[in-house]
């Protein structure tokens, strides 16, 4: 039989018990107090816990429920499925396809929970659960650990109702709790969220291997919320951390031996490309819904049935990187971006990242300079890809140059994403074209000549703001490079 799959997005402030601590008189209603065992699944390397995923399978009343909790910005998804036999459901083993890639899953620890606390609510309804939980680590039968911890999860409306309740508990003796989730305690791990780093006068071959480092681990992080495909959020950081990656390679060319090099920006491209379709998608039709709130009734309905076209595409999209990502080929790729992260085949350059950054700078500001008065589309297009490579390479000197290159990548993202929303526009009013061409309606024709004129309006707009951002960005460049750059017309 086959169990339906729940979905709870969980934002909750953990605390612990302080020795004088007493429940204080919340409005609401006692819970139902609860005893529950929950045996927790990992690979043998810990490779959930190192992206703060916890999978675990909890018996109540002798009815088993299968959990995934992954992380969702400063929240967690929390998946379940009921019943299952004694082995995760094929459905978690698929998102965790890139985790695992062939590792076991097997129990690792079992704790058993006694649970008891409050449902707060006003006369709107309930707004958090605030819960006491007493845990028990077990092996066997034996106690290993002991620990408690108080909980308060949001139900519905505002997260400020959880500081509002934190600070009626701290007062009442509650104290900092540890903020891992309970496997963690119990196994005694701990993943630092931060990204490593490296001393500024280290091998630039090392500073590139940290951040190479870095993105795969988003790139793994943000996997699982991908496949699952409810937040857009994640495809976005999954491709953010793909081009990065790839960008970081291209900026490091002169570092690394020319052919291992390309092939791995050649290979890591192709990934870009499967997220970048679906990614684009999600862009266009997230800028299409929000100008069709602002349309007359009648024409925002004749719009939106041409963004039925774009949801079908999207769909079909979709179902393509959902092969690619369950593919050998993909993860191949993850164990070839895993190694080189550890063992890049480095040539015999020695050039600094400083110069790396001037290098990739200098393009931009000759990109530029070499304009006209007025920019093409295309010229705008390719200007922000310019910018953008300047800022990943600054990125790789950042550790190494210090806060006048922390000020420029803030200020060349800052303009990377000026052009970024006016290429949007175009490939918008493009799209649009296409779709109305088989289009027979009238007032969908309307209605898109309506959008293709706000569209127009905004690249007017970010055009009149391109020089300010320019001219403060080569300001930084000032700042962070040796070399300043030379006058260019504006636009």
């Amino acid at each position: 039989m086959e169990h339906k799959l729940r979905e709870t997005l969980e934002r909750e402030i953990k605390l612990t018990a302080g020795p004088r601590f007493r429940f204080p008189n919340l409005s609401g209603d006692p819970l139902v107090p609860r005893v529950f065992t929950s045996t927790y699944y990992e690979t043998t390397d810990h490779r959930l816990a190192k992206c703060g995923i916890t999978l675990r399978r909890r018996v109540e009343h002798k009815k088993g429920l299968w959990q995934l909790k992954l992380p969702s910005g400063p929240a967690r998804l929390e998946l379940e499925i009921r019943g299952g036999p004694f082995s995760p459901p094929e459905v978690f083993k698929d998102l965790l396809l890139a985790l695992l890639r062939g590792k076991a899953l097997l129990p690792v620890a079992k704790l058993r929970t006694q649970r008891t606390g409050v449902r707060v609510q006003n006369v709107e309804g309930a707004l958090a659960d605030v819960v006491l939980d007493r845990v028990v680590v077990l092996d066997k039968g034996r106690t290993l650990q002991r620990f408690s911890e108080i909980e308060i999860e949001l139900v519905s409306g505002d997260e400020t109702i959880l500081t509002q309740i934190e600070a009626a508990l701290r007062s009442a003796g509650a104290q900092d709790g540890d903020p891992r989730p309970k496997i963690f305690k119990a196994l005694e791990l701990s993943f630092d969220k931060e990204r490593s780093e490296v001393p500024p006068l280290a091998p630039p071959v090392d500073h590139l291997k940290v951040k190479l480092q870095n993105q795969v681990a988003e790139i793994l992080l943000h996997d699982p919320g991908t496949r699952f495909g409810k937040d857009p959020e994640e495809l976005h950081q999954m491709r953010v951390a793909t081009r990065r990656y790839r960008a970081l390679l291209r900026a490091a060319r002169p570092l690394l031996a020319i052919e291992w090099g390309d092939n791995l920006r050649a290979e890591i491209g192709w990934l870009g490309g499967i997220l970048g379709q679906v990614r684009d998608y999600d862009v266009l039709l997230q800028h299409l819904y929000a100008e069709a709130t602002s349309l007359p009734t009648p024409d925002r309905q004749a719009f939106e049935r041409v963004l039925a076209v774009l949801e079908t595409q999207r769909s079909i999209a979709r179902g393509a990187m959902l092969d690619a990502l369950r593919s050998g080929r993909y993860l191949h790729l993850l164990n070839q971006l895993e190694d080189a992260t550890h063992h890049p085949s480095v040539g015999l350059s020695h050039v600094s990242l400083q110069d790396i950054a001037i290098k990739e700078f200098k393009k931009l500001r000759r990109a530029i300079d070499k304009k006209s008065s007025e920019c093409s589309d295309q010229d705008l297009h390719l200007i922000r890809i310019q910018a953008k490579r300047a800022r990943y390479a600054a990125e790789l000197a950042e550790t190494a140059v210090g806060k006048p290159a922390t000020r420029f990548i803030r200020q060349a993202k800052i303009l990377q994403d000026l052009l970024g929303e006016h290429q949007d526009a175009v490939v918008t009013e493009q799209r649009l074209r296409e779709l109305i061409r088989t289009s027979r309606g009238v007032k969908a024709a309307f209605a898109v000549g309506q959008v293709v004129e706000r569209l127009r309006a905004r690249r007017r707009r970010l055009r009149e703001t391109f020089p300010q951002q320019w001219g403060k960005l080569k300001k930084r460049a000032r700042e962070a490079w040796p070399q300043p750059p030379s006058k260019s017309p504006g636009f």
